[in-house]
């Protein structure tokens, strides 16, 4: 398991000791409205979602979703990763963060961290990512990450149409 590290921060990989978290994240309100629910009602849907979705990117591709923890004492504050998405052909950026910890900078600090490890240790440079219309904090933070709007896309088993973003 490698984690990397900012100057207030440390990824690490997710796994099935953060079912627990996953479960109170993916549950926000917010994410639930911007992200769309995934049914994580108890620890054991997390620790699927985890050994299903999460797991088998890291085999195939050396990188997926991290967890976002806070240096100075160690809290699980949120989550960052490059996904391969169904309906989009280049990775996609994504981030969530417990809204206690909204609005500190902790997203651009850990996604630009991920996107840089993306770009030296896996020669990925392009990266795209998706937001809704409504969600203006992940479209500002989606921009300082460099992406730039190209369109609007629909992607499989959505039903909103969401703004697609390409560095």
């Amino acid at each position: 398991m490698k984690t990397y590290e900012t100057e207030r921060l440390i990824l690490k990989d997710a796994n099935l000791e953060d079912a627990d978290f996953f479960l109170e994240l993916y549950n926000m309100p917010s994410f639930i409205r911007y992200i769309g629910d995934r049914n994580l009602r108890t620890k054991e849907d997390a620790e699927n979602y985890i050994t299903n979705r999460f797991r088998p990117q890291f085999e195939k591709l050396g990188f997926g979703n991290y967890v976002v923890i806070l240096k100075e004492d160690n809290t699980k504050i949120g989550a960052v990763g490059i996904f391969e998405r169904e309906g989009l052909d280049v990775l996609d950026i994504g981030f969530s963060f417990l809204e206690k910890y909204e609005g500190k900078g902790y997203a651009y600090e850990s996604a630009n961290k991920l996107k840089e490890v993306a770009a030296k240790d896996f020669g990925v440079h392009k990266i795209s990512a998706i937001t809704t219309k409504d969600n203006f904090s992940s479209q500002k933070l989606i921009e300082r990450l460099g992406l730039k709007f190209q369109k609007m896309v629909m992607i499989p088993n959505d039903e909103e149409e969401l703004m697609y973003y390409e560095n």
